[in-house]
């Protein structure tokens, strides 16, 4: 049963079978509401011809959702007691996502960031007072130190923040611009004397089921929109390239993200800050892949105003961009020989190339990402090297 007040003290690093928890992964699921807000906004305004306006908005938006999606993972990962107080707290974080979620159209329609804004204090002053309670709890003064920088950058930068509600409209980008950058700070500088105790394989596991949970979004956005152009326009024919190449990007997205083992990465704090902001890349464009998709069939529908060579691109740019960063992340460090080094750098232009295959676009693009994991499984099964990486 679980205990009203326990102690919030740091958790030890080499803890054995330590995995996501229930709360945990109700905190993804309800944060890929917010996920599914932004990727339909994004559809909205490139199918309107705005695509500039709507991927600045998209980016910002969801670098909101990620970057206290992340800050929470890694705090649990080094703190969660799992008491009556922690569970709390952490349901009211995840309130604060769903008023982020209900204000994004308001945002990206309007510009109108004030929700966006609200829900995002929600969430990080409930983080900053998790904070506030380890310090209180540590008994070590170096630690104490460094989870009273975390609460004080977070709780300082939600001033910083309020810029981009009150802000001229042109000056927005640049605000976003300084204040993300600000954020990406706080634990670089909270953690340069003493770091927390995040658990390789828990954080691994979690950054691998948020990408399994976007992944899914995507599956369903392209699904409902498939079925929306089958049953309001009859364009079954027109549609099952779109569908039979997104499932075939989404099955190699996952592949290719879970063939190596990511925890092995994860040696320091350095490379840890590394893998866990590069992250933003993977996710912004998973998720985009899904919007992509929604795009592609709109506009073969004839309801999207832009050209092929647009709706395509807006599912080869995102997935050539999750190939590539995937393989910067972590993938190039387990291939042995330039042929396997070349495999998703290589996928990823012919991805891109296939933008310009008109309505056969994404199938091919689907058909490039299947041929890479073919290639890699093939190759890594001639090379006694690599292996044993999978199983690791």
């Amino acid at each position: 049963m679980t205990q009203p007040f326990l102690p919030l003290t740091a958790r030890s690093r080499e803890e054995s079978h330590r995995a996501a928890t229930p709360l945990e992964l109700f905190f993804d699921l309800c944060f890929v509401v917010a996920v599914a807000q932004a990727g339909a906004e994004l559809v909205h305004a490139v199918a309107e011809g705005h695509t500039g306006e709507g991927i600045a908005n998209y980016v910002m938006v969801f670098f909101a959702i990620w970057w206290a999606w992340m800050n929470f993972t890694w705090f649990a990962s080094a703190y969660d007691n799992d008491d009556v107080l922690y569970r709390v707290v952490t349901l009211v974080q995840i309130a604060g996502v769903l008023i982020l979620a209900a204000g994004v159209s308001r945002a990206a329609q309007q510009h109108d960031f004030l929700v966006v804004y609200l829900g995002y204090v929600v969430m990080r002053v409930a983080l900053a007072s998790q904070w506030l309670r380890a310090a209180h709890h540590a008994t070590d003064p170096a630690e104490r130190t460094m989870c009273r920088r975390y609460a004080g950058g977070v709780l300082a930068c939600q001033v910083g923040w309020l810029a981009l509600v009150l802000a001229p409209e042109p000056a927005r980008p640049w605000v976003f611009l300084v204040m993300a950058l600000v954020e990406m700070a706080v634990p670089v500088y909270a953690e340069k004397d003493a770091p927390s105790t995040w658990h390789p394989h828990h954080i691994a596991e979690r950054y691998g089921l948020f990408t399994i949970i976007v992944l899914g979004e995507t599956v369903a956005a392209a699904t409902v929109a498939v079925k929306s152009g089958i049953v309001e326009h009859d364009a079954l024919g027109e549609l099952l390239p779109i569908a039979a190449g997104g499932l075939l990007l989404v099955f190699a997205a996952w592949w290719i993200y879970f063939v190596v083992p990511a925890h092995a990465r994860l040696t320091s704090s350095r490379q840890g800050f590394l893998w866990g902001y590069g992250h933003y890349v993977i996710f912004t464009s998973a998720a985009a892949v899904g919007a992509g998709l929604e795009i592609a069939v709109e506009q073969s529908v004839g309801k999207a105003h832009i050209s092929t060579l647009a709706a395509s691109a807006a599912v080869t740019i995102p997935s050539a961009v999750f190939l590539l960063s995937v393989w910067l992340l972590h993938a190039r460090y387990f291939k042995v020989g330039i042929a396997q080094q070349l495999v998703l750098p290589g996928a990823a232009f012919a991805i891109l190339m296939c933008s310009f295959a008109g309505h056969w676009a994404v199938l091919s693009a689907g058909l490039v990402a299947a041929a890479a994991v073919a290639i890699g499984v093939t190759l890594t099964a001639r090379n006694p090297a690599t292996r044993p990486t999978a199983t690791d």
